[in-house]
């Protein structure tokens, strides 16, 4: 058995920005880029075909925003002035460390986030009470390409523990997102039905239950 965890609403609370677009556009301009007078329509619009379920990193989107109003920044410039814009403050939940101690307790352990902005999933640890080296696997979208509840990124997650899908607990906040794992097998603990502090009774529960089997 293996356990995996959202990272924000569930292990963390992280502010971001009340208006992405604009927090976006001030770094811009912060990098000498001229923003588009309709950048907010732009930032809204969809610019990247990609598949449905796959994760499009936020500095793309905004690279060809900017290319749809006739803006081409040089470099990295997109993807510096998104990683600035989303800078959290973090706080570790209530109940988050004792949750991941206890899930060490039946196997590894990994963290399976959505997140579009690079870099973000690591500031937010080294801010939190969490250290990468808490987790035997940190799997995010922006880094497999695929958002929860695509079923890829579960699997990937298994992939890298060790173990099937059907052998994975995954604990989230989103019934939407987080409980895709049911659909490869693996099985959820959603903090609308169990919060965070009674996690590890669920996982013992769970783990009973897969050994009865």
């Amino acid at each position: 058995m293996a356990v995996s965890f959202d990272l924000f609403g569930t292990l963390v609370c992280a502010d971001t920005p009340d208006d992405p677009a604009a927090a976006v556009a001030a770094e811009l301009e912060a990098r000498d880029v001229s923003v588009p007078d309709d950048w907010g329509d732009a930032y809204r619009g969809p610019h990247v075909d990609a598949p449905e379920g796959a994760e499009v990193p936020l500095h793309a989107h905004v690279a060809r925003a900017l290319a749809s109003r006739g803006v081409h920044p040089s470099g990295n410039v997109s993807r510096r002035a998104v990683v600035a814009a989303f800078d959290p403050v973090v706080e570790t939940r209530s109940g988050a460390r004792e949750a991941l101690e206890a899930a060490r307790e039946y196997g590894p352990v990994a963290l399976c986030s959505n997140c579009s902005v690079p870099e973000l999933v690591g500031r937010t640890l080294v801010r939190s009470d969490f250290e990468r080296e808490d987790f035997d696997a940190i799997v995010s979208s922006v880094g497999c390409g695929w958002r929860k509840p695509a079923p890829d990124i579960f699997t990937q997650t298994a992939d890298e523990l060790g173990v099937s899908p059907g052998d994975l607990i995954h604990v989230g906040d989103d019934p939407r997102t987080d409980g895709g794992i049911e659909a490869v097998g693996g099985r959820a603990i959603l903090l609308e039905e169990t919060p965070l502090e009674d996690v590890p009774a669920e996982i013992e529960a769970l783990e009973g239950k897969r050994e009865e089997r």
